[in-house]
């Protein structure tokens, strides 16, 4: 492409597919990456939830509650930020195609996303939303598990946390390479090692402080510096 960067087949069209299809198309991997990715981070709440579930059974108040209907609403918020991923990424690539002057300006925002990326990893709220993730369990302890509602709703609210601790990094794999596996793998150890690892806030400055340092530089080279 003018500018010297290349375009991931995630945003093109092949062959005489319609925009929904691609945009099924696109879900569907995004879905199954996300489980490949996040699942191993968010198995702690799983196990805190089926432990609340076995207690509450005993008791006779968790009738329909289950582990699978936790990871459809957390899943399902991944879902909804893969679909507003496509949608910007889809209008930006297209505006691109259109336009040899935009196209020539996507290395620069390329590096700004990763600078924007790298600020977020040292945010308060990031720490905030980091400290959240690995077992939210005051959200646990003051809200019942008695009905198939009450797991999905749990599966929302921790995946909402999710998205505001990990969105950044998420940001950091669709502009450089949505589907490099190398890369998905990298990312997806950095989220289990910021939220099960002891030193996982420090990392996160460290990633942070990285994806500045990477994006200034992209900037640079993308304005001929």
């Amino acid at each position: 492409m003018a500018g010297g960067w290349s375009m991931s087949m995630a945003w093109m069209s092949m062959g005489g597919q319609s925009a929904v299809t691609r945009a099924v198309m696109f879900l569907t991997m995004w879905s199954v990456m996300m489980i490949a990715m996040m699942l191993p981070s968010v198995m702690p709440v799983v196990l805190l939830h089926r432990r609340l579930i076995s207690a509450r059974t005993d008791r006779g108040d968790s009738a329909g509650a289950s582990n699978l209907l936790l990871l459809i609403g957390y899943f399902g918020v991944w879902t909804g930020f893969g679909a507003l991923a496509y949608a910007i990424g889809t209008a930006i690539v297209g505006a691109a195609m259109r336009n040899a002057s935009l196209s020539r300006a996507i290395p620069i925002a390329t590096g700004a996303a990763l600078v924007a990326a790298g600020a977020y990893q040292l945010t308060t709220l990031k720490q905030s939303c980091l400290a959240h993730c690995p077992s939210p369990l005051e959200f646990f302890a003051h809200h019942q598990v008695r009905s198939a509602f009450d797991s999905p709703e749990f599966g929302i609210h921790h995946g909402a946390y999710c998205a505001a601790c990990c969105w950044a990094l998420m940001v950091i794999q669709l502009v450089l390479g949505v589907m490099s596996l190398p890369l998905m793998a990298g990312i997806a150890l950095v989220i289990y090692l910021e939220k099960c690892w002891k030193h996982g806030p420090a990392l996160a400055s460290v990633v942070g402080v990285v994806a500045i340092t990477a994006g200034a530089l992209v900037v640079l080279r993308g304005i001929g510096l």
